[in-house]
């Protein structure tokens, strides 16, 4: 990669254009035509180094329950008890980490679902000896965004203007949504054509003007439901080979002011508040990236400094089993739930 493919990866992290030409449009700031910009963005994907350009939509304002769940499996069955974590179609990641509870994954179902019920029945089919549910109970910081660039990952941002949080992720709309705006997370969730013109196609399917496409995502994004379009990466072929999740032992009166604190680090992607377990007592979660693993504990290091906080445990992902953009209003989860239901004696 050079020096403008860099810089291309780090304006499509952050937004890419609803526009009827955004390559043209990305091509702009860095001098370069919309071919140029077409070839670079293919490039790239070839390379594996983007996995997706699409929307990024907000779970819960979709409508669907979701939760981190972790699970402590025997060592000698992690493979196969991943395996059926990793069947469910609403499980989006799912890694084996250095912990007594080894197997981490995220898992959503729509409303129709009964989120407990499902994990519950992961926990018997999969064999496993514990199981916890950590839902989010607040959200300091959500924003996937590897700086090519450079900077350290121990820096800090001060104001929460540049990433998603509790503070100003927008309230779902009180309209709802509508079938069209259904329609257009359908079409917008899926990968983004390597086309001059890729949301006509989209418009055309649901029989739309490509300007009503635009206006309907656009109110999206106000009501909080679509995040924002932009490019996915792939971590590891990135140059981002470590990733770690720093677990801390934080007392609720400073929950607060630590989760603000430790989401203004720039090496930090997510940082939450999740419930505690006698076996459990970690509370705020912070996912950390580094291109190798030394780079993660610097971050650590500077979260502990700058909060004071020393009681904390960071979790390696040893093993991806899963790693997808959950699919929004497809049929897969009710009828998984369906057959789970149908299997029991």
């Amino acid at each position: 990669m050079d020096e403008r493919d860099k810089r291309l990866l780090n304006l499509i992290q952050e937004g890419f254009p609803l526009v009827t030409r955004p390559f043209e449009a990305l091509g702009l700031p860095l001098d370069l035509t919309e071919a140029e910009v077409l070839g670079r963005v293919a490039d790239l994907k070839r390379q594996e180094i983007i996995r997706q350009i699409g929307g990024i939509f907000d779970t819960q304002s979709l409508g669907y329950k979701s939760s981190l769940v972790a699970m402590r499996v025997p060592s000698a069955r992690v493979d196969e008890a991943a395996a059926v974590v990793s069947d469910h179609p609403g499980v989006s990641h799912n890694y084996q980490r250095n912990h007594v509870f080894n197997l981490w994954f995220t898992v959503a179902v729509p409303s129709t679902c009964d989120l407990d019920w499902t994990v519950g029945r992961l926990h018997e089919t999969a064999g496993a000896e514990s199981t916890r549910i950590l839902p989010t109970l607040r959200l300091f910081k959500i924003g996937v965004r590897l700086d090519m660039e450079g900077e350290s990952g121990a820096g800090r941002v001060e104001s929460a203007g540049g990433w998603y949080s509790e503070a100003n992720r927008p309230k779902a709309g009180k309209a709802g949504l509508t079938p069209l705006s259904i329609a257009v997370c359908r079409e917008l969730q899926e990968d983004l054509p390597l086309v001059a013109e890729p949301y006509a196609p989209m418009a055309q399917r649901i029989g739309i003007p490509e300007r009503r496409l635009f206006e309907v995502a656009r109110e999206m994004q106000s009501q909080g439901y679509l995040r924002r379009m932009a490019a996915v990466l792939q971590h590891h072929a990135a140059g981002y080979r470590a990733n770690a999740m720093g677990v801390w032992v934080v007392h609720p009166e400073r929950a607060e002011e630590a989760g603000r604190i430790m989401g203004s680090f720039k090496g930090v992607s997510h940082c939450y508040l999740r419930p505690t377990y006698p076996d459990w007592p970690y509370s705020i979660f912070t996912m950390v990236h580094g291109q190798k693993a030394n780079d993660c504990q610097e971050i650590v290091d500077a979260i502990s400094a700058a909060t004071g906080i020393t009681e904390y445990s960071l979790l390696y992902s040893t093993k991806q089993y899963k790693k997808i953009r959950l699919k929004y209003f497809t049929p897969d989860l009710d009828e998984w739930e369906a057959r789970a239901r149908r299997s029991l004696p």
